[in-house]
């Protein structure tokens, strides 16, 4: 599903963020990167998502080099691809609704199909009573859920998170995780950025950690 070989990137000043990372995420994979703040792993997950490009290296997603995909067929792949944010990036002068809605109106989904798809994603995230409300009237975790629904509203194939938990308690951050855990249970592949050790050592899955931009256990 995902696959980077001898991936390196660095930002203006040759400052260095990823530095050779060799790694392989299998279909349906439910997946932790871990490590300090600065280890690397947002720029990790926005080199998958393809809004970082690498400085050096290869991505492959599907079978296919994403750096030698031409530019004008990014968006549809990208779409295969849900990202879930830590400050979760919800319009706030938009609806529940709305913000849900926003990708697949972006696709060019009929309205009557937006509208399903929403309803059944709001459900799905338990969230169908607040549709009309705004985000900033919704609690951290229900606003997180918002966040969830906006990313899987799209069916997509992969979603990546990057420290969805890091703005919640512990018992909201549970619930947030077994959410994932659903989702990763319909064979959505599933990668998780966070440096929070209790929810890894809560659920036993495949980790990964980053340390000074550097893969340091797969």
């Amino acid at each position: 599903m995902i696959q980077m070989f001898h991936v390196s990137k660095s930002y203006e000043g040759g400052v260095p963020a990823l530095a050779d990372i060799t790694l392989k995420i299998g279909k349906g994979e439910f997946l932790f990167i871990t490590g300090p703040s600065g280890a690397g792993k947002s720029t990790l997950l926005k080199i998958m998502f393809g809004s970082e490009p690498p400085t050096q290296g290869q991505l492959i997603l599907d079978g296919r080099n994403y750096i030698k995909i031409p530019q004008p067929e990014l968006p549809a792949l990208r779409r295969r691809i849900g990202f879930v944010f830590q400050d979760f990036k919800l319009l706030p002068n938009k609806s529940v609704f709305d913000n849900v809605a926003l990708s697949l109106k972006v696709m060019g989904i009929p309205p009557s199909d937006v509208k399903r798809r929403v309803a059944r994603m709001l459900t799905y995230v338990k969230l169908q009573h607040r549709a009309n409300f705004k985000p900033l009237q919704l609690s951290g975790g229900e606003q997180q859920r918002v966040a969830i629904a906006r990313a899987m509203v799209k069916d997509p194939a992969i979603i990546l998170a990057d420290e969805p938990t890091g703005n919640l308690d512990p018992e909201l951050s549970v619930q947030i995780i077994e959410l994932f855990k659903e989702v990763n249970s319909r064979g959505t592949t599933v990668v998780i950025a966070t440096h929070d050790k209790a929810l890894i050592e809560k659920y036993a899955r495949r980790t990964i950690a980053l340390e000074g931009g550097r893969l340091v256990n797969a």
